[in-house]
């Protein structure tokens, strides 16, 4: 009977071990299970992140190497020196980006301030991702229609006059930069002078709806009437009275001046047809001007400004400028330049300095 009872309790206790050892085994299983969750949780999320931010890395540079820039660009009129900054601005952007990285939406106001301004909008409803405003009325123009689309100007002789900014200081603090068509008017004012040091009278012909020719007019008067001439003004509304106006000036000014004027550019030949007869030469204050009914010029070149601009461009597109920071650039060179053609006929002889304008 004890045998017995000593079996019946070595089986107990033996079952009961083998219950521990399995509870045992079955905890840690069910520990370890647990546990990889939880670890694999406390990395998926570093994981994710990573993976999102490289994810998102790729999607950036993808985006940046297929990026097709969008360029508006408004111009007030076809002439030989807008046309110049035009050309000068495109080929600087594909020189830089390449001729598939940019599309250009170009655009002729004929001479229309009120197109100019619809031209402006349809860029703005377009969202292009900069504007090149070429000329006075188009810069206005394009700074009524956006305030945040970056406005590139080109062929603007006086920022200052054309937004009607007081305290100037080379920035415009808005989205606003640009480049300046500002030949040195006392330089110019100086070759007049050592051309025609007799003359008595200098008429200024400009059209009076243009302030940045009301601006060159002005300025330059001051510098002439320190040679000790006297100067009388001009001015023609639009190109209806040019013939007229030209015609008065000359019966009363030994040789007229007329400034980087875009209405006066585009109607040189009718200027020429007046002055050219009555023997009085014109001295220009750009080189497309000269070519057309001028003796004379000191000039920059308008497809380096246009080129500059076309460089600025770039700069804000890819670099992240801040274009309103971005000082107002001016033409790095300006040439003494003659119209030998009319020279000639007019008798004029200029110093050696000089270069001939190039026949197209």
């Amino acid at each position: 009977m004890k045998r017995l009872l000593a079996i019946a309790t070595a089986f107990t206790m033996t079952a009961v071990m083998l219950a521990g050892c399995g509870s045992s085994t079955n905890d840690s299983t069910n520990t370890s299970a647990a546990s990889e969750p939880a670890a694999q949780e406390s990395v998926q999320p570093e994981a994710a992140e990573s993976s999102a931010a490289e994810t998102g890395e790729a999607a950036d540079a993808q985006t940046d190497a297929d990026k097709v820039y969008q360029i508006g660009i408004c111009q007030l009129l076809q002439h030989d020196a807008l046309d110049a900054a035009t050309l000068g601005f495109k080929e600087a952007l594909t020189d830089k980006l390449g001729e598939d990285k940019v599309k250009f939406d170009e655009q002729n106001a004929s001479g229309d301030s009120a197109t100019c301004a619809t031209i402006i909008n349809q860029f703005v409803s377009a969202d292009v991702d900069l504007i090149l405003a070429n000329a006075t009325a188009s810069l206005q123009a394009a700074v009524a229609g956006t305030g945040t689309i970056p406005i590139l100007g080109t062929s603007i002789t006086d920022y200052a006059t054309a937004l009607e900014i007081d305290d100037w200081t080379g920035t415009t603090g808005k989205n606003i930069s640009g480049t300046s068509d500002l030949a040195p008017l006392k330089e110019q004012a100086a070759m007049l002078n050592e051309l025609f040091p007799d003359a008595k009278t200098i008429g200024l012909l400009y059209c009076s709806a243009e302030a940045n020719s009301v601006y060159q007019a002005d300025t330059i008067q001051e510098y002439l009437e320190g040679y000790g001439y006297t100067c009388k003004t001009f001015t023609f509304a639009d190109s209806n009275d040019i013939a007229s106006v030209t015609t008065n000036a000359t019966g009363e000014c030994d040789v007229i001046y007329v400034p980087t004027d875009n209405t006066a550019a585009s109607n040189t030949e009718v200027i020429n047809n007046v002055c050219l007869p009555a023997g009085v030469p014109v001295i220009a204050g750009e080189e497309g001007i000269c070519k057309g009914c001028g003796v004379a010029t000191l000039s920059i070149s308008y497809y380096d400004i246009g080129y500059k601009a076309g460089e600025m461009a770039v700069d804000i597109l890819v670099n992240g400028a801040d274009i309103t920071t971005m000082p107002v650039e001016f033409a790095p060179n300006v040439t003494k330049e003659y119209n030998e053609t009319i020279c000639k006929e007019l008798n004029i002889t200029v110093p050696e300095d000089y270069v001939a304008i190039k026949a197209e």
